[in-house]
Formats: structure tokens, C-alpha cells, sequence
């Protein structure tokens, strides 16, 4: 079971944006895809760049620093799935978005 932690409103996060959001320590890019919530790990693998700041067109985020671009429903890279980023569990609650760490979550 998860444990989910609110960090953020559904107003915050209008549809086709995101936001980094921490969660226990952790930051986390959290966005937007048409009014449906994805939260995958804010790193990109690349370089380290900072994925939540980086554009969202459709499902795919891509990384202002390097431009690698990321499937934020899957965390897969689009022609090359062997560079992924984690994803995390995220549900609505009212109008409060909360994202649980799965276990191991680095």
C-alpha cells in the first residue's frame, strides 16, 4: 500500500503543464495530460536536468538542459526505451493531487 502525500491542487497544474513538487525528500516532476496527473522522477538521466521546468507536448516531457525527452505515462524515453525515468502513483482527492514514493524510490 502506498502512502500518498498532497503536494499540490488540481488548479495549481493546469492541463498541458507541470510543476516539481518534493515529496519526503524527494523531487518529483509532476504534470498535467489533459486533466489525467503523471508524476515521474524530476532527474533527467542524461545530465541531471530539471524535468518538471522542461515543456510537455501530448504525454512527452522534454528536458530544458539537453533536450532528451521523456513518456511522462511510462517514464520510457520514445526511440529508445533503455533510458527511463521512475514513475510514481498519483491520485486526486477532491481538488488536492498526491503522489506516493513506491518502495526503493530513489
Amino acid at each position: 500500500m502506498f502512502d500518498f502525500v498532497t503536494v499540490a491542487t488540481v488548479e495549481e497544474i493546469p492541463p498541458g503543464t507541470g510543476k516539481t513538487v518534493e515529496v519526503r525528500g524527494i523531487w518529483i516532476a509532476l504534470f498535467n495530460v489533459a486533466g489525467t496527473f503523471f508524476a515521474v522522477d524530476n532527474t533527467c538521466p542524461h545530465a541531471g536536468g530539471p524535468l518538471g521546468e522542461g515543456h510537455l507536448t501530448d504525454e512527452v516531457v522534454e528536458c530544458p538542459w539537453h533536450g532528451w525527452q521523456f513518456n511522462v505515462r511510462t517514464g520510457e524515453r520514445p526511440g529508445n526505451p533503455n533510458f527511463t525515468v521512475a514513475c510514481c502513483p498519483v491520485r486526486i482527492e477532491g481538488n488536492l493531487v498526491q503522489v506516493a514514493l513506491p518502495e526503493g524510490f530513489k
